[in-house]
């Protein structure tokens, strides 16, 4: 899982764009909650899907 992963963050799903963006909710081990803005709140598995972080890393050593 991507350790920059956390809630607030903006990602998109790599295989969904029409999903635009969306907001982390919550993370719990591997599975991500995400509000896309236009396909709602989706349960991701960060070890089968690799979210893309939008605009810069949120790693503060990134």
């Amino acid at each position: 899982m991507h350790s920059f992963l956390e809630p607030g963050v903006i990602v998109r799903h790599p295989d969904q764009a029409d999903w635009g963006d969306g907001q982390v909710q919550s993370v719990a081990g591997r599975k991500v909650t995400v509000n896309f803005e236009n396909a709602g709140k989706h349960v991701i598995d960060s070890d089968i899907v690799h979210l893309t972080v939008v605009g810069a890393d949120p790693r503060p050593d990134a």
